[in-house]
């Protein structure tokens, strides 16, 4: 793991945030947490991508329903963005909510970095979750990467060393890197057992690391409760079927083995430097 101290992103930077609902966004992690701020950040769409370039609608169907007046409408699967101003800092963020496109990711990667640019964007942060075998018992993990050796530098983050097919929050990401802006992704690992939405654990995790990329406190509302009652209906799922439970204690005794502090390099030299120093002042303790 990068020992180099996490840096908030300067206050003067637009920063884009994006997520998308799909292959990229397992248990709604992602999704719902771009919504939830633009919920509490109050943002306004200022755009949209047209969804008949870029969408199979028997895969993505339109949904019908009442409208604000009362009259059926129909909704179309597109990619919207929005404007907010954090509240704190006064950091301005676009949002960027939308589907998987099923086609020409390239001109959807391409139309939605123009509309970046003319909004003034210099840092693009793409937002993901995955299934993993992770215990739900245990803190989401959630690993920021980029392809972008100075921005790791900057920000402490990992490389991204993934291979593999890849959705379109991979393309995005790699896409604004080649413009020049500085690109990194967010991914949170939501148990593979208990995979359907919400996830709001996942959701609260990946809430709080943007908090710490921004700089800025985002309300959590009833999240944290959300997250404590998910917490305790899988608890109780596990508790009734001996075979999941059994499963998530391997998995928790993974993680925390993979967690001890004597488990790093860094820990058994830090442990082996007290020792020395021990003995040169001709302590036991």
């Amino acid at each position: 793991m990068s020992q180099t101290p996490p840096a908030d992103l300067p206050v003067r930077e637009t920063v884009l945030l994006a997520a998308f609902e799909g292959w990229n966004d397992a248990g709604s992690a992602a999704t719902q947490a771009l919504e939830h701020l633009h919920e509490v950040w109050a943002a306004e769409q200022v755009d949209e991508l047209d969804p008949e370039e870029y969408h199979d609608f028997q895969v993505n169907r339109p949904v019908v329903g009442p409208g604000a007046d009362g009259r059926r409408e129909i909704t179309w699967p597109t990619t919207a963005v929005a404007v907010a101003t954090a509240p704190v800092s006064g950091r301005r963020v676009v949002l960027v909510h939308g589907i998987e496109p099923s086609m020409r990711w390239r001109r959807y990667c391409t139309e939605l970095l123009d509309i970046a640019a003319g909004l003034g964007v210099d840092t693009v942060v793409t937002v993901g979750a995955l299934l993993a075998d992770v215990p739900h018992t245990r803190p989401i993990p959630v690993n920021a990467t980029s392809e972008d050796p100075d921005v790791r530098g900057m920000f402490g983050l990992e490389p991204n060393t993934y291979e593999g097919p890849t959705g379109i929050v991979g393309v995005l990401q790699h896409e604004a890197a080649a413009r020049g802006m500085r690109a990194m992704s967010l991914w949170a690992a939501v148990p593979h057992y208990v995979a359907h939405p919400p996830s709001p654990k996942a959701t609260l995790a990946i809430l709080h690391r943007l908090e710490s990329l921004l700089g800025e406190p985002v309300p959590l509302g009833e999240l944290p409760d959300d997250s404590a009652a998910w917490q305790h209906g899988v608890d109780e799922l596990a508790a009734e079927d001996a075979e999941i439970g059994e499963y998530v204690h391997q998995l928790e005794e993974a993680k925390d083995t993979a967690d001890l502090p004597e488990a790093s390099g860094e820990a058994i030299a830090q442990e082996f430097e007290r020792y020395l120093r021990r003995r040169d002042k001709g302590t036991g303790g």
